[in-house]
């Protein structure tokens, strides 16, 4: 009996099957129909689409995925993903602007920093200026880390939120952070009463705001003046203070850039030190395969100092060549700022190839 039993279960799914297949149908053929606005253009975004874009959190905390994280977490976190741009407080460092400071425990009471409003203080940091939690973890779970946007799980968001609010003092060294507890901490930021709603740029009353715009004005329809023709410009002692502009654009498009060199106002070069042109090169091109170029430009600062900043500053030194190499064996910082280099992983001949063309004025091959 059981081979009866299988054929004739077999049979009945067999003819089941197709009315399951046109009761889903009609949902899967509307998913993919084109929009009804442009027929036969593109089609419409699956349920599974819509998902993975559709990730944002609302000030009213709708979209936030469940989960927690403790502010011991989101330390780890912290430091291993985030404290390379942001520094290891949140006081960051000469490429981006500080995420802690210039909030107080009163402002945790009041809901209004009042540093925001003090001219003594004019530094503004991220927790002096956000007004609601959701924005903190929507931003860290979709654009951290820059280099791996939307990789931290929900969890290790959650965690270095509170990590964040933690080192503002808003929250203690103990706490969990979790969808459950979220809208409490929002009662705790120290900006929260910090936005108004109340103007014209608002869309309406169902947030507090109207519809009525913030100036009034009305077409100008006689004596009215020329046209003015703006153009910008920067006064003689700060003409060079860059180098020249025009040589700085590129080659294409109507954006050629003043030509801000001044006659007379460079020192006279030095003699060039030996380097053939062919060495140039060859260190140009070391410097280029080896990432040197990612943090350092050809006359000015990126990350680190420009390769001609370098050799104006170490080039006349006797044992420039010697320096130098041990410099980009061994990396350090202080020199040029904060930021520190690492080590290079190169041989030293080839740091050496590169010192000697620092040495040597770092001249454009």
């Amino acid at each position: 009996m059981r081979p009866l039993q299988a054929a004739l279960l077999a049979a009945a799914l067999l003819a089941t099957a197709p009315a399951l297949h046109a009761q889903a149908a009609p949902k899967a053929r509307a998913a993919a129909a084109a929009p009804a606005d442009f027929p036969g253009i593109g089609r419409g975004a699956t349920a599974k689409e819509i998902q993975a874009w559709d990730i944002d959190v609302r000030p009213d905390f709708k979209g936030l995925p469940p989960g927690e994280g403790s502010v011991a977490l989101g330390m780890d976190v912290w430091e291993g993903k985030c404290a390379s741009c942001h520094g290891i407080f949140g006081e960051s460092n000469e490429v981006f602007s500080p995420l802690i400071g210039g909030t107080t425990a009163e402002d945790v009471k009041t809901g209004r920093v009042a540093r925001l409003t003090d001219p003594g203080f004019p530094g503004r940091t991220t927790l002096m200026k956000v007004s609601s939690v959701s924005t903190l973890w929507d931003y860290i779970h979709r654009a951290m880390p820059w280099n791996q946007p939307k990789s931290l799980k929900p969890n290790e968001v959650y965690a270095v939120t509170a990590y964040l609010l933690n080192m503002g003092g808003v929250l203690p060294d103990d706490f969990v952070l979790s969808d459950r507890n979220i809208a409490e901490v929002q009662k705790r930021l120290p900006n929260r009463a910090g936005v108004n709603t109340v103007h014209g740029l608002w869309p309406g009353p169902e947030f507090g705001g109207h519809s009525k715009p913030d100036v009034q004005g009305s077409a100008c329809m006689k004596n009215c003046p020329a046209e003015a023709k703006i153009a910008s410009f920067l006064p003689a002692h700060a003409m060079d203070a860059h180098g020249n502009l025009a040589e700085q654009q590129r080659a294409v498009g109507a954006q050629k850039g003043l030509n801000t060199s001044r006659p007379g106002s460079a020192a006279p070069a030095a003699a060039p030190k030996p380097a053939a042109e062919a060495g140039t090169a060859a260190a140009v091109a070391l410097a280029q395969k080896n990432s040197c170029t990612a943090c350092h430009g050809m006359e000015h600062k990126l990350v680190g100092p420009g390769f001609q900043e370098i050799a104006k500053k170490h080039g006349s030194r006797a044992d420039a060549v010697a320096y130098l190499t041990g410099k980009i064996k061994q990396g350090g910082a202080g020199v040029w700022g904060n930021i520190p280099m690492p080590p290079q992983s190169l041989s030293d001949d080839e740091a050496r190839l590169i010192a000697g063309w620092l040495a040597a004025g770092a001249a454009k091959p």
